[in-house]
């Protein structure tokens, strides 16, 4: 059995401790007693060093808790020393958690019936159809004053049949370890935390997410607030100097900016339209009529996509007995449209011939596309069609 010391003494970065099992490769070990948290409870595992060793992970293994480690370790009785980096990091997201739900619990009435520490951010799930971002704002401002106001943070260890004013109800029995937020959390909890909110430093909301049946909520507290803050900042101002305009601007500068590019697309569209339709009746003049009365071109492009021949080959096929071939060499595909008048099903022609060379496509009877393997199936469906209409 380990004798967990984290659960008293958070802040508690050396220790020592007897060995008192291991793997076959001494690179998994137990100790009598650990101040290294495992994973648990979704805060991460602590990493540090057990005789000057890297801790490369921390297993809870119910009555034991396992220390991996970079190489083999010797000797029955080791140092063991915590990344206080990441402890303190931790700690600080941990309490935060609290903090902020039970802020969002007394302000919008939301429990949290879920959460997540990540590496960069931390994320807690609320029974919440949606969060306004009035509501929002709110709780983030509310959150920061409790931490301004540097409330006592306390570990104890109650019976769980006595256990009152817990923000979440818990069925477990036996004896519960609670952390208390004074004068505003009661929270059964395992986990690592700072002696008051003072230490949880900044705590900034950052964005939310639908999922499910409730709202995602991703937030970082300290010093990890204050770098995201700066890497937001940055951005901003970095957009602002695009504009020549200060970042308050920037939403009226961007609706601008982005009306600008929908009327420039629409006026496009309609140019390449004309185009198309001027392209399409050069063609259809120069095309001699066949035995049937039926004009017929090939056209091929280099690329990039079939797309690009479509507004042609419509508008081609807008004409009497018309059929329009493209041929897109690189990515390989083919565009077949014929006019009602020519008796031809586009799509169903089309995809015969793809099927026949391993390629695929489809569409109309009047409008089909479709892509091929390689070149020189392209060349032999443009050739079948040539021959079949």
């Amino acid at each position: 059995m380990t004798h967990r010391l984290y659960y008293t003494d958070a802040y508690l970065r050396d220790f020592e401790a007897e060995v008192i099992g291991r793997s076959d490769d001494s690179c998994r070990v137990y100790l009598d007693q650990t101040a290294f948290y495992p994973t648990s409870g979704g805060q991460a595992y602590d990493i540090g060093q057990l005789g000057g060793i890297e801790v490369t992970d921390v297993v809870d293994e119910g009555e034991r808790v396992a220390h991996l480690l970079a190489a083999p370790l010797t000797g029955a009785r080791v140092r063991g020393q915590i990344d206080w980096g990441r402890r303190f990091d931790h700690m600080q997201q941990h309490t935060g958690q609290h903090l902020l739900s039970a802020v969002l619990a007394e302000l919008a009435g939301h429990a949290t019936v879920g959460i997540h520490f990540g590496k960069d951010s931390s994320t807690l799930d609320l029974d919440a159809a949606a969060l306004t971002p009035d509501q929002v704002a709110r709780a983030e401002e509310r959150a920061n004053e409790i931490v301004v106001q540097n409330l006592p943070v306390g570990v104890s260890l109650e019976a769980a049949a006595s256990a009152t004013g817990l923000r979440k109800s818990t069925d477990r029995e036996g004896t519960l370890r609670i952390v208390t937020i004074a004068g505003l959390d009661r929270s059964a909890c395992g986990g690592t935390h700072v002696r008051a909110t003072g230490e949880i430093g900044s705590i900034l909301i950052r964005r939310l997410e639908r999922v499910r049946k409730g709202v995602r909520v991703e937030f970082l507290c300290g010093s990890r607030a204050i770098r995201r803050a700066r890497t937001d900042y940055g951005l901003l101002s970095l957009l602002a100097s695009g504009f020549s305009a200060p970042a308050d601007e920037l939403p009226r500068l961007v609706a601008d900016q982005r009306n600008e590019i929908k009327d420039a697309n629409v006026a496009n569209r309609e140019l390449q339209g004309k185009l198309d339709l001027c392209r399409a009746r050069e063609l259809y003049a120069a095309a001699a009529p066949e035995s049937t009365g039926i004009r017929r071109v090939t056209v091929r492009e280099e690329g990039p996509s079939a797309d690009a021949l479509r507004g042609m080959a419509q508008a081609f096929s807008s004409m009497p007995r018309a059929v329009f071939v493209g041929a897109v060499l690189s990515p390989p595909a083919v565009v077949l449209a014929a006019s009602e008048d020519t008796g031809i099903d586009a799509a169903s022609l089309l995809k015969s011939l793809l099927t026949s060379v391993g390629g695929r496509g489809g569409g109309s009877p009047r409008l089909a596309q479709g892509i091929v393997p390689g070149k020189a199936q392209l060349q032999t469906v443009v050739e079948s069609l040539g021959s079949k209409v």
